[in-house]
């Protein structure tokens, strides 16, 4: 399972025209899910992911995650983070969970978020999504489980 999280002032998600996730202060995630990814796949990387310190404390250091900090998390399924890049000049995607375990596993993620206490916005899986940022530094990982 993979995550590419972006330190942002401000995020918004838009399907069809209507905005379905926005947050200000906090972390855009974009989740891709793997084939052999499961739960326990799920629950360490949304560990990593709300316990990174990429938030800056009083001193301006990244020592502050993004609870500490007092963020949200915007959840964006995003299967091409799975995509093989290394031969040729088109992406392929046999590394990537078949689309109805990786929905399943995008919402067990998104529902660990919010059982966590974790203010979570999200997309909606599979949708052809219009993401907006304000990247606060920049400052954006990836993560993988």
């Amino acid at each position: 399972m993979i995550a590419l999280i972006q330190r942002v002032s401000e995020a918004s998600v838009t399907v069809e025209g209507v905005i379905t996730g926005a947050i200000a202060n906090g972390l855009l995630v974009l989740l891709g899910v793997e084939q052999g990814d499961d739960e326990a796949s799920a629950d360490k990387l949304l560990h990593k992911v709300s316990g990174y310190r990429v938030f800056s404390d009083e001193n301006g250091k990244m020592n502050l995650n993004v609870s500490q900090a007092g963020g949200s998390l915007l959840v964006v399924s995003q299967f091409t983070l799975a995509a093989d890049t290394k031969k040729g000049m088109r992406p392929g995607f046999s590394g990537g969970a078949h689309p109805a375990e990786a929905e399943r596993l995008y919402d067990y993620f998104v529902a660990q978020a919010k059982a966590s206490g974790m203010p979570t916005e999200t997309g909606r899986f599979a949708a052809d999504m219009k993401v907006a940022l304000l990247n606060d530094g920049p400052v954006t990982f990836w993560l993988q489980v």
